[in-house]
C-alpha cells in the first residue's frame, strides 16, 4: 500500500461504511463459529492474530474477543496502531515469515491482505502454521481479475482472485474451507462501471492511481453500511454467487495425517 493510503485509512476506517461493514461481517462469523474453536491451553484467553493489521481498527475490535496480536510489514501502519492506543502485541513482519511458534493462535484474520503478498501461497501456509489444530482463518480478498484498476495499483495489490483460485490457495495451505462466499454484491454493477472508466482514464493519462475510499456523507454512509451488513448476514447463511470481494472461513486440520478431518 502506498504510504499516503495509510493516513487515509487511519482517518476513515472507524466509521467508513466499507471498513465498518467488513468488521461486522467478521464479528458475525466469529460468533457463528466461536463454539467450534479449539480450547486455549492452560485455560488462557483466546489468542487471535490480525495478519496485515494496517492502522489497527480491526485489531482493536479483535481485542474484545481475547488476546489479540497484530503484524504488518509497514512501520507506518504500526505507528498508527500505537497512535490508536495499541502499544503491545505488535510485530513488524511479513505474512510469509510470522514471528510466532507453531500452533500459537486459535484464530487468524487476514482481511484484504493476501493480494498484497508476492508469494500468497507461502503466506497462506505460514498463517496455517501458526494456527492451532482446529483453529480458524477468516480471510477476504478482492474478487474478479477483470475488475483490476487504479484502485488496485494504489493499494499495491498483486492480484485479484476468482472463487476457484481463492479456494485453491486455502486448501493448498492445508486448510479446509468451511464457508466461502462473495460479498459486496449489491455494489458490483456500479463498481464494475467505475473501474472500467478508471482504466480508460489511466490509459488516457488523465488520472493518477488512487484507492476508491473517500469520505462519504453521513446519510449515504449509513445507508451503504446497513446494506452491506444485511448482505453479510445473508452471505454467512447462504453463499452469494457474485460480489466485489470474497470471504472465507477455513479450518486447520485437527491432525497431521493425510486426509485428516477438518
Amino acid at each position: 500500500m502506498s504510504p499516503d493510503e495509510y493516513e487515509r485509512m487511519y482517518r476513515l476506517e472507524d466509521r467508513h461504511w466499507w471498513f465498518a461493514a467488513r468488521r461486522t461481517l467478521l464479528s458475525s462469523a466469529l460468533e457463528r463459529w466461536r463454539a467450534t474453536l479449539p480450547t486455549p491451553t492452560a485455560a488462557g484467553p483466546l489468542r487471535l492474530l490480525d495478519v496485515g493489521c494496517g492502522t489497527g481498527a480491526t485489531l482493536a475490535h479483535l481485542s474484545g474477543y481475547g488476546e489479540a496480536y497484530g503484524v504488518d510489514v509497514e512501520p507506518r501502519a504500526l505507528a498508527f496502531c500505537r497512535t490508536r492506543g495499541l502499544r503491545t502485541n505488535l510485530a513488524l513482519a511479513s505474512a510469509s515469515a510470522l514471528p510466532f511458534a507453531d500452533g500459537t493462535f486459535q484464530v487468524a484474520v487476514a482481511l484484504d491482505v493476501l493480494e498484497h503478498v508476492g508469494d500468497d501461497r507461502a503466506a497462506a501456509r505460514e498463517i496455517a502454521r501458526v494456527l492451532a489444530p482446529g483453529g480458524l482463518l477468516f480471510a477476504s480478498v478482492p474478487a474478479y481479475p477483470s475488475l483490476w484498476s487504479g484502485h488496485d495499483v494504489a493499494l499495491m495489490h498483486r492480484r485479484r482472485y476468482t472463487r476457484a483460485a481463492f479456494e485453491s490457495l486455502l486448501t493448498g495451505a492445508g486448510l479446509s474451507v468451511e464457508h466461502r462466499t462473495h460479498t459486496v454484491s449489491a455494489l458490483l454493477p456500479p463498481v464494475y462501471l467505475l473501474r472500467h472508466f478508471q482504466r480508460l482514464a489511466r490509459l488516457a493519462g488523465s488520472r493518477p492511481a488512487r484507492a476508491d475510499i473517500y469520505p462519504t456523507p453521513p446519510p449515504l454512509n449509513a445507508l451503504l453500511r446497513a446494506e452491506l451488513e444485511w448482505e453479510g448476514r445473508v452471505a454467512l447463511r447462504t453463499p452469494l454467487p457474485f460480489g466485489v470481494s470474497l470471504f472465507a472461513v477455513a479450518r486447520k486440520k485437527r491432525d497431521d495425517a493425510p486426509g485428516g478431518s477438518g
